[in-house]
C-alpha cells in the first residue's frame, strides 16, 4: 500500500499536515473516536487521543504511514490552544516514531462523550 501526501500548488502550506493523500489499496480501515480516558491536562490528552489511535492501526496492522485523514474534535476550541494542541501531537509523534501528516481536519464542538473529555481524534487508514 502507498500513501502520498502532498500539497498542491495554489493551496495553503501548513507545516503540520498535507493537504492532500493520494492512497492505493484495497482496505480501508476506520478508527472510531479516540479519547484519553484517564484524564489529564489538553496536551496529554491530545497525545493519549493520537496514541490510542496508533494502538488502533497496529491492532490491524496498520500505521500512521497509512492514515490517509485525520479527523480531531476538541471541546471549546479557541487559537489559544494551538500550542498545547501542537506538544500534544508532537509528543505522540516522538512516542510512537513517526510524523504525523496526513490531511486533518478540527472542529471545535460543545460537548463529548463525558465531561472530563477535551479532543477526539479519529483516523482513515489504506492497507493493501
Amino acid at each position: 500500500m502507498t500513501v502520498t501526501l502532498i500539497d498542491p500548488p495554489g493551496l495553503p502550506q501548513i507545516p503540520i499536515y498535507r493537504q492532500v493523500s493520494v492512497a492505493t489499496g484495497s482496505r480501508i480501515v476506520h478508527v472510531a473516536g479516540q479519547v484519553a480516558w484517564d484524564g489529564g491536562d489538553f496536551a496529554t490528552q491530545v497525545e493519549q487521543a493520537y496514541l490510542n489511535v496508533g494502538t488502533a492501526l497496529a491492532g490491524v496492522g496498520a500505521t500512521f504511514d497509512d492514515v490517509v485523514k485525520l479527523t480531531a474534535y476538541v471541546v471549546d476550541w479557541n487559537p489559544d490552544l494551538m500550542p498545547a494542541l501542537l506538544d500534544g501531537i508532537a509528543r505522540a509523534s516522538a512516542a510512537l516514531g513517526v510524523t504525523i501528516a496526513a490531511p486533518a481536519s478540527l472542529f471545535g464542538i460543545a460537548a463529548l462523550d463525558v465531561p472530563e473529555h477535551r479532543v477526539e481524534v479519529e483516523a482513515v487508514a489504506v492497507l493493501d
